[in-house]
């Protein structure tokens, strides 16, 4: 489990980010994940390579990886379980999240 609930991972999840971390070509520590404002219900997940810690994020270690947390995604994250899904809809990592009231239609976005 996650340090104090912040986000968990699945088995799923924690298999691609360390199979992102085996591919990449520059040295990184984990994946990043933080929320940016678009799409049609106001927010969206963001995941990108972490080089490095970035001032006041926080780190959680969960089944051999590092996720990083931006520091203004906290409030949006907290007691959610990041997965990893591969199927003829969709591949890619999904979030689910104890915070949102609604996401759009296609689900690209939510909102809290």
């Amino acid at each position: 489990m996650a340090i104090g609930n912040l986000i968990s991972l699945t088995d799923a999840a924690a298999e691609r980010v360390k199979a992102l971390i085996a591919k990449s070509e520059e040295p990184v520590l984990g994946l990043r994940v933080g929320v940016n404002t678009r799409g049609c219900s106001g927010m969206s997940y963001v995941v990108e390579y972490a080089k490095e810690q970035r001032k006041l994020e926080d780190v959680v270690e969960d089944k051999g990886v590092k996720i990083f947390i931006e520091p203004t995604a906290v409030m949006f994250l907290f007691g959610s379980e990041m997965d990893y899904v591969e199927d003829k809809f969709q591949t890619g990592f999904v979030f689910t999240n104890p915070n949102e009231k609604g996401r759009c239609g296609c689900g690209e976005s939510f909102h809290v």
